[in-house]
């Protein structure tokens, strides 16, 4: 058995970002940029009024003032001439300023009367005129790589950019294996159990921006396994569940190295999750995760996400982890890092008292993972350890 971080390296090691395509600006939510956004134009384009109101010269901006009305210049409509001493602009928000005013008065300050205003109110402390060029000017940058937010995309738009050169999404072909699984909806027999680990790392591998393939469960034989692994060509990875650990029908190692796999590691102390392996095999990364329903979902937070970060172009590193205070003590750890499901509230996190690694309902209730490193001593209430919110 090889150490966590030593097994993550590993797994990082198979991996190059993939090449780029390019997409419309309205497909390109959640994808990871590749290459920097430049503006093609400044924003505003010209000084543009805050508020509606009156456009006027700052030098008439005084109680009392009446001030002869010329025009307006609603947004999307400039106003054809230049403000001079003793007149005013109808103006509202977003509209060109127009030559000659270099003030904006607030249409809950004025009077108007016919084709006049009288200003009522000068004191306020602001000319409410957005300078051109005050939001970004052509050049300024969306820096990559990114995972591109509703704030990037709406500032790309504002930037005149149509299309996004992004990373072409990772495609993920999840195998489950076994004689024992069946599809949800199904009838098992009494020896059968409902297949779940597919749908929960799917949605984990999606969310994650991977594009995710469910092949058909393969059976305990070499034939179903070589049969479903050619249905998986053309992915970038193909994460098998299950049927990777030494027992007689435990056969994905060997079909898979008689295919021509090229294994990194296979074992890691930890746990959940000892019986995982990793390699090359025709072009693909392959990461074989173990069977029980807790330490594939662990094995797929602490290997694959990183592993599909890196396939992004996001670069290589664990996820991320969080300090939190111990709310309830712990005995001593063993030989394996653990990643405990846990609860975190408020900065505190609780281990739950169960942890068996068939068991989904603890799963669904944890929102975190404590993490007990190698050989760790007893615990107690209120010292810090680390956490991998989920």
């Amino acid at each position: 058995m090889i150490p966590v971080s030593e097994a993550l390296d590993r797994v990082l090691a198979l991996a190059e970002p993939l090449e780029t395509e390019t997409v419309p600006l309205q497909e390109a939510a959640g994808r990871v940029l590749a290459e920097p956004v430049v503006a093609r134009r400044m924003q505003p384009p010209f000084a543009a009024a805050a508020m509606d109101g009156y456009a006027l010269r700052a030098a008439e901006l005084r109680a009392g003032a009446r001030l002869d009305l010329i025009g307006e210049a609603p947004a999307g409509r400039a106003f054809d001439g230049s403000v001079g001493p003793g007149q005013a602009v109808r103006i509202f928000t977003g509209g060109v300023v127009p030559e000659g005013a270099d003030i904006v008065v607030m249409q809950e300050n004025v009077t108007r009367d016919g084709d006049s205003v009288t200003i009522d109110d000068a004191g306020q402390k602001t000319d409410h005129i957005r300078p051109a060029g005050g939001d970004f000017r052509p050049g300024e940058r969306i820096e990559a790589p990114r995972i591109l937010r509703p704030g990037d995309l709406a500032l790309a738009a504002a930037m005149n950019v149509p299309q996004l050169v992004v990373r072409r999404r990772p495609v993920v072909a999840l195998l489950a294996t076994g004689d024992e699984l069946v599809m949800p909806g199904e009838e098992p027999r009494a020896d059968q159990i409902v297949a779940s680990n597919s749908f929960g790392l799917k949605a984990m591998f999606e969310a994650a921006g991977a594009s995710v393939r469910m092949l058909p469960i393969a059976q305990d034989t070499e034939a179903s396994l070589r049969a479903a692994f050619a249905l998986a060509q053309g992915a970038d990875l193909l994460i098998t569940i299950g049927g990777a650990s030494v027992g007689d029908h435990d056969l994905v190692g060997q079909v898979a190295t008689d295919l021509g796999m090229e294994r990194s590691f296979y074992k890691v102390a930890m746990r959940p999750g000892k019986p995982l392996m990793a390699g090359r095999m025709t072009g693909m990364i392959m990461v074989g995760l173990p069977g029980n329903p807790v330490s594939a979902m662990v094995c797929g937070h602490v290997f694959i996400l990183p592993l599909l970060r890196a396939l992004l172009g996001l670069g290589k590193g664990p996820v991320p982890r969080r300090e939190a205070v111990l709310g309830a003590p712990l005995g001593a750890n063993g030989p394996r890092e653990h990643y405990m499901r846990a609860a975190l509230k408020d900065g505190t996190v609780t281990a739950f008292d169960q942890q068996d690694s068939a068991f989904l309902t603890i799963l669904a209730e944890a929102n975190a993972l404590l993490i007990r490193p190698v050989s760790d001593g007893p615990r107690a209430t209120g010292e810090r350890v680390e956490v991998v919110p989920l």
